[in-house]
């Protein structure tokens, strides 16, 4: 898959994708970042791509003929490449919120476009002549889209088949099965005195599996209630068989406790 970032700081793109995870997928040919100066595309003799807004106000506006002019010619290459244009997304905090929904519907595009703006952003004509989706990562302000832009394109990638070094790593993240991911644990099995869950010491996968659904539907009905109930609305099969679960649980609980009493009584 093909990332091209249009934006007038190029190196600071390139240089914070370069490593850990994908800078190896982009090793492997897996990916690419295309980052592309939108500076270079600009008429100004001066290389300037800002001006004041109309209407006044603080700041200023980049203008539409670099920003215009640097993507239809990113399109261009696409489409000439590819058969078909590009999608295109604007950071913008009026935008709609990028979720992990989006993230896997975006893995599956051959080619992405992704426009950075900065200062108080673009000539909102080159955003219309341009049609891009304006896409927001929360209801903040940043200096600039590339932060924003370098968040979508880490998210997308880990849906890319082999970017990840386990296929699992990505299926078992938060918000993929709809809820938070439940807390994980690695060696020593005692540390300061905290103990891992013995559970997830007793080899029983079928167990670890239920501990981990309870984890987190516990995490996600307390810190993200509206996407617990969308879980439970969308899982009705998923909770009746847990429910059944625990009342049988409960029952061998209680046997055990009446046994351990008769005992104690003789």
């Amino acid at each position: 898959m093909i990332f091209h970032v249009l934006t007038l700081f190029p190196e600071m793109v390139s240089a914070a994708l370069a490593g850990s995870i994908l800078g190896r997928a982009a090793q492997k040919g897996l990916l690419t970042v295309d980052a592309v100066d939108i500076r270079t595309y600009t008429c100004n003799r001066h290389k300037r791509v800002d001006d004041y807004t109309y209407g006044g106000g603080a700041g200023m506006l980049m203008q539409a003929q670099p920003v215009y002019d640097c993507w239809a010619d990113v399109q261009k290459k696409i489409t000439e490449r590819t058969g078909h244009p590009a999608r295109v997304l604007y950071m913008a905090p009026q935008g709609r919120t990028f979720d992990q929904k989006m993230a896997v519907d975006l893995a599956g595009e051959e080619e992405l476009i992704l426009l950075c703006g900065h200062y108080e952003g673009i000539d909102a004509r080159a955003l219309e002549e341009i049609g891009a989706e304006e896409v927001s990562i929360g209801d903040f302000v940043l200096t600039g889209g590339e932060l924003p832009a370098m968040m979508i394109i880490d998210a997308v990638s880990r849906m890319i088949p082999g970017v990840l070094g386990n296929s699992e790593s990505a299926e078992t993240d938060s918000f993929m099965s709809g809820l938070l991911e439940y807390p994980q644990y690695s060696r020593p099995s005692v540390w300061r005195g905290r103990e891992v869950p013995a559970v997830l010491l007793s080899g029983d996968h079928a167990r670890v599996e239920e501990w981990r659904l309870d984890q987190s539907l516990a995490l996600t009905k307390e810190r993200r209630p509206d996407l617990y109930e969308q879980f439970v609305r969308d899982h009705p099969d998923v909770m009746e068989k847990r429910r059944k679960r625990i009342e049988r649980e409960r029952r061998i609980e209680e046997r055990r406790r009446r046994k351990e009493r008769e005992s104690a009584d003789d």
